[in-house]
């Protein structure tokens, strides 16, 4: 069912996040019907109270829904990685999209999931073109990813639609990697991480959310990447952006001093993953930023 037809709506998890606020405006904005499940009492016809580390989500919350879309995780850069954190990282992302795939195969529906997921399935493969059909890597970011995907595996067994979005590095200035890199590149004091030759898969927000709204109404299955057709290395990223500020990228931050100011997370920063998006643009996305260079205006302001 199109998204776009009338009365078509859209149950999505982690609609307040980074990614999925703005995902929720965009449905909307095309006529598309938004449910927000939220872990407060709900305030309108338009949200649905769960409770995922409970186990508790009403059948209520899939009356009229065409498909799903589960992006609840907690942030892997909000905070240093202890051993809770982990945990707390694994749980956030396991329990959520289990829930719903265990609660769509038990109701029968809807058709479709589409469940979060990300590029640190990968690893770090230096040079290797990365594609969905590459196997996983190894590492705390590889197993979380292979747990969060193994976890929709109620809906599959349902026979149910299910894509799993495997998220690049989200260029906006509002949070991720580029909102940590932003104030320092405007100060004119930022440059390569580590030695810069590591490939980033980054993908803007506005080709990310119209990416996870093509895969709702999309029949494709299983991993598919939401990079950018055009990996950059680290340095070369950071040139254009500090370009489009009239700024130097030259003083370069040494891997060492990443580990030491943000923990596990500074992995996902010097990996090297040159990963291509082979199903979604196969499936007919076309990309309103292939090139860095086109986006880099408007992702400095």
């Amino acid at each position: 069912m199109s998204t776009d037809q009338p009365g078509a709506t859209v149950l999505v998890g982690g609609a307040s996040g980074l990614i999925g606020s703005p995902l929720v405006a965009h449905l909307e904005a095309t006529g598309t019907r938004v449910r927000r499940l939220v872990r407060r009492p709900a305030s309108g016809p338009d949200e649905v109270t769960w409770a995922p580390e409970d186990g508790v989500l009403p059948d209520s919350a899939f009356d009229g829904v065409s498909a799903v879309v589960v992006l609840s995780g907690a942030g892997v850069a909000d905070k240093r990685w202890t051993s809770s954190r982990r945990r707390e990282l694994l749980r956030s992302r396991t329990s959520t999209t289990s829930l719903i795939a265990r609660r769509m195969a038990e109701v029968g529906g809807p058709r479709r999931l589409v469940a979060g997921s990300a590029v640190g399935f990968y690893a770090d493969r230096d040079e290797e073109e990365l594609t969905e059909t590459s196997g996983p890597g190894e590492g705390f970011l590889a197993e979380l990813t292979q747990a969060w995907e193994a976890a929709a595996q109620p809906a599959r067994d349902a026979g149910l639609s299910v894509a799993h979005a495997r998220t690049g590095l989200v260029l906006t200035p509002d949070g991720g990697a580029l909102g940590r890199l932003l104030p320092l590149l405007r100060l004119g004091v930022a440059g390569p991480m580590g030695h810069g030759r590591q490939w980033w898969p980054w993908i803007t927000l506005t080709d990310e959310v119209r990416a996870l709204a093509h895969l709702v109404t999309s029949d494709v299955t299983g991993p598919v990447n939401l990079t950018a057709p055009e990996p950059l290395r680290n340095a070369e990223l950071t040139r254009v952006l500090a370009r489009a500020l009239n700024r130097p990228a030259t003083v370069p931050v040494p891997g060492i001093a990443l580990r030491i100011g943000l923990g596990g997370f500074a992995a996902e920063l010097l990996n090297s993953q040159r990963v291509l998006p082979t199903v979604l643009e196969a499936d007919g996305f076309v990309f309103t930023h292939p090139r860095l260079e086109a986006a880099a205006a408007e992702l400095v302001g």
